[in-house]
């Protein structure tokens, strides 16, 4: 077994050397860009996520959770929009990110005069891209790399969670572990655009977007901001 703080150091020395090197042209590189929806915030996000993945996974010879830090998720910055349109949802607020990938909701949040931010990401490489994400846009993120969706949220007065229904088995964990942190008493916002598994009967809308122009799915239009009911 990998020992996961080797793998974290690992993973966040290869994007520093990534992010060091020369600024070539090509789909397998990162950028350092604003999000279309949040152009307030600026992510290191590759090119092509899947031409990237590719190349991470040959040079370091293994085989690599997709790279899902590395794109700019709608749901993510539909919620990212949200926080900073109407930043008393977290001023002065404990919050947490959770399944946070590039750190955008997190970034967000700070921006918005959260009291303190936790950005939740199991993938170390999503971990080392939130360090260096929220450097950029010189915001301060704590960092938790551990599986939280057994919990509630712990201490967290919100708890934010951008585009976290892309699958049935993540959507399976994550529905009961934002309805125990909304029982326990804590804001939840969900940024969703439209996934299948999303629980709509259980949500209510608090803002709709137009969703930017996104290559890899054409057929999104919009965008919500949902607290579950």
């Amino acid at each position: 077994m990998i020992d996961p703080v080797m793998s974290r150091a690992s993973a966040f020395a290869y994007l520093q050397a990534e992010l060091a090197a020369p600024n070539e042209p090509g789909l397998d590189r990162l950028r350092l860009v604003e999000a279309p929806l949040v152009p307030e915030v600026r992510l290191h996000l590759a090119q092509d996520a899947i031409v990237w993945w590719a190349r991470m996974q040959a040079e370091v010879g293994g085989v690599l959770t997709a790279p899902f830090w590395a794109t700019a998720w709608l749901g993510g910055q539909a919620l990212a929009r949200y926080v900073l349109d109407r930043p008393v949802t977290v001023a002065g607020r404990r919050v947490l990110d959770v399944g946070s990938g590039s750190g955008l909701v997190a970034i967000a949040a700070g921006l918005a005069g959260a009291a303190a931010v936790t950005a939740n990401d199991v993938d170390p490489y999503a971990v080392s891209a939130i360090t260096l994400n929220a450097r950029a846009n010189g915001v301060a993120v704590s960092l938790c790399p551990d599986d939280l969706l057994e919990g509630d949220g712990g201490d967290a007065d919100v708890v934010l969670a951008g585009d976290v229904f892309y699958s049935e088995a993540i959507a399976k964990r994550m529905r009961p572990f934002l309805h125990r942190a909304a029982a326990r008493g804590a804001q939840v916002l969900v940024g969703d655009p439209g996934r299948a598994h999303l629980p709509w009967d259980r949500m209510t809308i608090m803002a709709t977007y137009p969703a930017p122009a996104q290559p890899t799915e054409p057929q999104i239009s919009r965008v919500n901001v949902l607290q579950p009911r």
